[in-house]
């Protein structure tokens, strides 16, 4: 029987779980004998690509030909990595190389072909990067049955186990991303309240913070420039990484350079670190704020607290939100694995319903958008433009909106729709996801009603659609162009070619 996968597709690493016999679901392990892939692409020449633990300690070594954080690069049409070999990769085709070496993994492990898929994203990204996500899969020979945000792919795998219901509160902090979700557990039921984040906020940043204070103590000591964009700093990278590691466990750790003859210390504590990255730290417990306050709850309405991502295992976050909620936080799962295991949960309900559509599934999920969609309006003066929102920020999903408008001329034949994403009023604040023209029936006086119908999909992928109000006839459903992402022509084209890639 074909078997179905979730996958939490990481910024620094990369999980993957599956339902097995029984109904529970499991982390698989990869070729190495881990649960966890350094999300890391090492492009050894034309088609051959090393991808996980052996490319990331590689890095320091050959940093030209090493990619890594790609997830953070999603959606963005201007980000290239140039390989020494007269490669160029955008985004989508490194994800795509990741998850065929994470799939081929999986299937190795469970001992069949593997093509349906469930991948994670941060609740926090925006259309463009779950489009390119999508396409990753697409890319990667795979069926994406659905995108799903990381949160709840947690609060599924928690509420499996939990053994009571009530509101949980999920802060996600993982390599590149930060999200915090409230969601309440009943019977079988998953509902999220709100959810908010920082896209460009992780254990990433955390690193880089560490990274700047070796590098001043190294120079400090006559030593070499360790950023310096190569070998170097990516051998600096990875001994901060293993410092933060450490200094989760202990409350003090020495980093140790040698170059040209030169031997360095820096000893870094507990305490020095987290005054290096208190800003960070402020900056989500500002969005823990915000999350709360959008849900309209407070600490006492929350009855579990759930850790997840690698970057909660630092002493520092379990401190701060205890110390904000006077609740400790829960520590039954592993922050590591739980987003994967959720994914895996809504990969096996999916290829359920896709085989018998009226089956009764074993739990239900109501998610919400994370960002508001609407479109560029002008006011009265007929000049100033506006951000008009149509799906507001943690309207339930799947969703359908609308809202009228009026044209502004007699006889006005055509107007431009600009659809956006954002929650401020300001059009510089916000996200343009299209501009696209619209032709309208003749003979129409001044503001005639137009009706533009939004809907967000159970991915969060939007679909748009123009109505004249008067006559009720439809004036076309607008598929968004993207031009953040790629073509269907780039897509087929990339999928050749990772098609064609030797990954190992």
């Amino acid at each position: 029987m074909a078997l179905a996968i979730g996958i939490d597709l990481g910024t620094t690493y990369s999980v993957v779980a599956a339902v097995r016999p029984g109904g529970r679901p499991d982390v698989l392990w990869n070729r190495e004998g881990d649960h966890l892939t350094p999300s890391v692409v090492l492009f050894q020449g034309v088609d051959d690509v090393l991808i996980g633990k052996t490319a990331k300690n590689a890095a320091k070594d050959l940093p030209a030909d090493c990619v890594e954080f790609v997830k953070r690069q999603m959606g963005n049409p201007d980000w290239v990595f140039a390989d020494s070999h007269g490669g160029a990769h955008g985004a989508e085709e490194i994800s795509a190389l990741i998850l065929k070496r994470l799939v081929e993994d999986a299937s190795e492990t469970l001992g069949t072909e593997i093509r349906d898929v469930v991948i994670t994203v941060p609740a926090y990204f925006d259309d463009a990067r779950r489009r390119a996500t999508k396409d990753a899969g697409e890319i990667a020979g795979l069926r994406v049955l659905r995108l799903i945000n990381e949160p709840t792919a947690a609060g599924i795998a928690f509420g499996t186990d939990a053994a009571e219901s009530g509101t949980l509160f999920v802060y996600d902090l993982g390599g590149g991303t930060f999200d915090v979700t409230v969601m309440r557990l009943g019977k079988g039921e998953l509902e999220v309240v709100a959810t908010a984040g920082d896209r460009n906020l992780g254990g990433f940043d955390f690193d880089n913070r560490l990274m700047e204070h070796v590098a001043r103590e190294v120079a400090d000591q006559g030593g070499p420039s360790l950023q310096d964009g190569g070998s170097l700093e990516a051998e600096l990278r990875e001994k901060c990484e293993h410092a933060k590691h450490t200094l989760t466990r202990s409350t003090r750790t020495r980093i140790f350079f040698s170059d040209s003859g030169g031997n360095y210390t820096v000893e870094v504590g507990r305490e020095q670190f987290e005054t290096l990255t208190k800003d960070l730290l402020d900056r989500t417990a500002d969005t823990v704020a915000e999350v709360l306050e959008e849900s309209n709850t407070t600490w006492s309405d929350i009855d579990r607290i759930l850790l997840v991502g690698g970057s909660t295992k630092m002493p520092m976050v379990r401190e701060m939100l205890e110390r904000l909620s006077g609740k400790a936080p829960d520590s039954t799962v592993n922050p590591d694995e739980v987003v994967a295991l959720g994914a895996a949960i809504v990969a096996d309900m999916e290829l359920t319903k896709r085989r018998r559509p009226d089956a009764e599934l074993p739990h239900k999920v109501r998610d919400v958008t994370s960002q508001s969609l609407g479109v560029i309006a002008v006011e009265d003066d007929l000049i100033t433009e506006v951000n008009s929102i149509i799906i507001p920020k943690n309207a339930k999903i799947p969703c359908k909106e609308f809202q009228i408008y009026r044209t502004i001329a007699h006889h006005q034949r055509q107007f431009k729709l600009q659809v956006t994403e954002g929650d401020d009023d300001d059009v510089r604040y916000v996200t343009k996801l299209l501009e696209h023209p619209i032709e309208l029936p003749g003979g129409l006086p001044k503001e005639s009603p137009l009706k533009i119908i939004m809907s967000y999909d159970i991915d969060g992928v939007v679909h748009v659609e123009i109505i004249d109000a008067v006559s009720g006839q439809s004036l076309g459903e607008v598929e968004l162009d993207r031009p953040a992402n790629l073509d269907d022509a780039e897509v087929a084209g990339l999928s050749t070619t990772v098609g064609k890639a030797r990954v190992q």
